[in-house]
């Protein structure tokens, strides 16, 4: 059975977290934290996300971003998906990563007073 679609919308301001596959670490050195660093900010780029924060703990990540565009799945799969294939090249390994999808801690929509 499918999972359901994460119902997405412009706006949105939402604090998303991702965990190593068992809990492993995802950064084994700092030059895997700057590599997924410089992939956040392609990304951010390409997806019109605002970036407010980050935190790169060993084996997880946080970030707090707004999306400009109903577009978040598309970005973060994308993200995730760079980092792994790059990582698993550097290091000579195969296999996943990240344990499942990107986590949604809370989301809201941001109103701006007129």
């Amino acid at each position: 059975m499918a999972r359901p679609r994460r119902i997405e919308f412009s706006g949105a301001l939402c604090h998303l977290t991702c965990r190593g596959n068992a809990r492993e670490a995802i950064y084994w050195d700092d030059s895997d934290r700057e590599l997924f660093l410089k992939l956040l900010v392609q990304v951010i780029d390409r997806y019109r996300f605002l970036c407010y924060g980050y935190c790169l703990m060993d084996n997880h990540y946080h970030l707090l971003l707004e999306t400009h565009d109903p577009n978040l799945s598309a970005g973060m799969r994308h993200l995730n998906g760079l980092y792994t294939q790059r990582f698993n090249r550097q290091h000579h390994r195969v296999g996943h990563l990240f344990q499942g999808r990107f986590k949604k801690e809370w989301e809201a929509l941001l109103v701006v007073p007129c």
